[in-house]
């Protein structure tokens, strides 16, 4: 898949019906590269170079999940992680280390729930590869 161009990143954030600021493209397009759900705390180390403040960044967020570009979960541990929300993101299960806290999204055939009309999350616990080592 080919990754969308800034111009694409401003223009579907007019069309959701907010600004197109730097800020705001430098967090969805940090989003849309991330392979795991982020921290607020995560994101804002990621858009170091661009300047923008801590404040800035969660509003940035926040009006994301407002409008559908991203999705908000907490994952047991009271951190709100943030996601990109495209379709293919939507229902997933997350493995979440009881070490180091690391969550990553688990393919969808990783888990299968049958005779259940619609799964909202499931989270698997368990100790990551590196804590194990």
């Amino acid at each position: 898949m080919t990754k969308p161009s800034d111009a694409d990143l401003r223009a579907n954030l007019r069309e959701r019906g907010l600004r197109a600021t730097g800020a705001r493209v430098a967090v969805l397009r940090v989003l849309l590269d991330a392979d795991r759900p982020l921290s607020h705390a995560d994101v804002c180390d990621l858009v170091e170079g661009g300047g923008f403040d801590r404040a800035t960044v969660y509003r940035n967020l926040t009006d994301l999940v407002d409008v559908g570009l991203a999705r908000r979960s907490d994952h047991g541990d009271h951190v709100w992680r943030f996601e990109h929300s495209g379709a293919e993101l939507h229902e997933h299960a997350h493995f979440v280390c009881t070490e180091c806290g690391t969550v990553a999204c688990l393919p969808p055939e990783a888990v299968k729930v049958e005779g259940v009309a619609h799964v909202q999350d499931v989270h698997l616990r368990g100790v990551c590869v590196t804590c194990a080592d």
